[in-house]
């Protein structure tokens, strides 16, 4: 998504209340289990599933969370059968969306995000030739203060480990990689001890979108309900705000 909705995104997250942290957690454990089904249940050969734990330790998921949607993916538990499904679309004011869903019934999911896009002036249409996946990692600007890390200082360096585009941004710092070059990126920061706020392969906008002042918070509004949907695991969008 555009880097403006992520850093909302991230910062609405932390401050979630009870009600809608469960819901945060259902969606971080659907993507641990998806993880380990892929590519099994060791975070040391599987940099998803250690993206997918380090987000959620981010979150404060509970360690027997954790624990329980990794075997549910590995086979050692129980559980209803995750897809990951796919939607294009186009939100508010003609704005492009892709929406990536996990979910254990893909009519619900179906149903609930048609339902989001028709309610918001949108619908259901191709976007995707508009979007490239790339590696994205985001750190906020308060972990580099307690580090005593300048971006500057260490630009070179992030370019000699892979990264293609480095974008300073109001809460923190954007470094776009290809999807090869992601792993690479992050144990940088891994070995620097700096955290990061989020490191995934991400749908990125080849062409940006300006939203005027009046769509702007339709926009909001959808974004927000995407977010509460517990389907939909991540969403990408051409918005520039």
């Amino acid at each position: 998504m555009s880097g403006h909705s992520k850093w909302a995104t991230i910062k609405r997250a932390k401050g979630a209340k009870d009600a809608k942290r469960g819901a945060i957690f259902t969606k971080l454990g659907k993507m641990i289990t998806v993880a380990a089904k892929e590519k099994g249940g060791d975070m040391e050969t599987n940099f998803s599933l250690r993206m997918a734990m380090d987000k959620a330790k981010a979150a404060n998921m509970p360690k027997d969370n954790i624990e329980k949607a990794i075997k549910r993916g590995t086979g050692e538990l129980a559980g209803g059968q995750i897809e990951e499904l796919m939607y294009e679309g186009f939100g508010p004011a003609k704005s492009q969306f892709v929406v990536r869903s996990l979910t254990d019934n893909k009519n619900r999911s179906a149903a609930t995000i048609r339902h989001s896009f028709t309610k918001y002036g949108g619908s259901l249409g191709a976007v995707m030739w508009n979007f490239v996946q790339k590696g994205v990692i985001r750190i906020m600007n308060e972990e580099l203060r307690i580090k005593n890390v300048s971006i500057d200082d260490i630009e070179l360096e992030l370019i000699d480990v892979g990264a293609d585009d480095i974008q300073k941004e109001e809460d923190g710092v954007t470094i776009i990689t290809s999807i090869e070059d992601l792993q690479s990126v992050k144990k940088y920061f891994d070995d620097k001890d700096i955290k990061t706020e989020s490191a995934e392969v991400e749908y990125v906008a080849k062409e940006e979108l300006k939203l005027g002042e009046g769509d702007r918070e339709k926009y909001e509004k959808f974004i927000e309900e995407l977010e509460d949907n517990e389907d939909v695991s991540d969403f990408y969008s051409n918005v520039n705000v």
